[in-house]
């Protein structure tokens, strides 16, 4: 089974405070350490267990700078065989459609079975990479995984995908096909410090934009269907109002006061 997993470097901003940088299209990253995408996270630790499990190879795959290299040993380290950063100024303000499009230009030149993905960044709460890579491939997906089984003929999988009100829903698709993993699919597992050691020996193949045969303007800003214009602090209201009264008296108030703002 060839696999590929894609991963990407995200700043860990759990207990930090974010600020808007002078761009105001991005954040200061200064005081912020960075960390594997947690989603991602999880889509290699699948492919490593499908690995052992029946055997292949795991190709790791992230776009970025020389930065990205540190989550990218991490997950060779893990279990990983091989790599390819994509890295190009042509990338810049990529929405998450251009991001799929260079992916897909580098999964096209590798053999492949399953391609795995995250199936939501943590940084711009994007979830469509994984899908659009999937159809710019031609090949079928499933989204927010959480159960995969190779089937004895190794030329299908049985997944199961998490639908609301935790419901799952079961189905089988050929191969080559693309999944985005969900969190909680499994329990990632620590990198050794064997792992680690051969990790940093492993090659990372750097590829640019026409390195994978596409034009400049395919990726970027030109390429993108959404292009981020600003970001913007929350606006704060002026003031809160308290309605009291008996529950068919706040009620009465709500609505009177829905009606005059036009809400209803």
């Amino acid at each position: 089974m060839n696999m590929v997993v894609c991963v990407k470097r995200v700043p860990d901003t759990a207990e930090s405070e974010v600020h808007i940088d002078s761009s105001g299209k991005g954040i200061e990253t200064g005081k912020l350490s960075f960390r594997m995408n947690d989603a991602d996270n999880y889509a290699v630790e699948e492919a490593i267990l499908i690995k052992e499990k029946i055997g292949g190879t795991v190709n790791v795959i992230s776009i970025g700078d020389e930065k990205s290299d540190e989550q990218i040993r991490m997950a060779l380290a893990k279990g990983g065989d091989e790599a390819v950063r994509i890295t190009d100024p042509a990338l810049e303000g990529s929405d998450g459609f251009a991001l799929a499009k260079a992916l897909a230009a580098a999964v096209k030149g590798m053999e492949y079975d399953l391609v795995l993905t995250g199936a939501l960044a943590d940084d711009d709460g994007c979830a469509v990479v994984g899908v659009a890579l999937a159809e710019l491939l031609g090949v079928p997906h499933a989204a927010y995984v959480k159960k995969v089984e190779v089937l004895e003929d190794g030329k299908r999988i049985k997944v199961g995908r998490e639908l609301e009100g935790g419901l799952m829903e079961f189905l089988e698709m050929d191969l080559p096909a693309v999944l985005t993993i969900q969190t909680g699919i499994n329990e990632p597992r620590y990198a050794s410090f064997k792992g680690i050691k051969a990790a940093a020996k492993k090659e990372i193949a750097v590829k640019s934009v026409a390195d994978l045969g596409l034009d400049p303007s395919e990726v970027g800003e030109a390429g993108s269907w959404a292009v981020l214009e600003s970001f913007s602090y929350p606006v704060v209201g002026e003031k809160a109002e308290i309605l009291e009264g008996d529950p068919a008296e706040t009620a009465a108030k709500l609505a009177a006061i829905l009606k005059e703002k036009g809400l209803v």
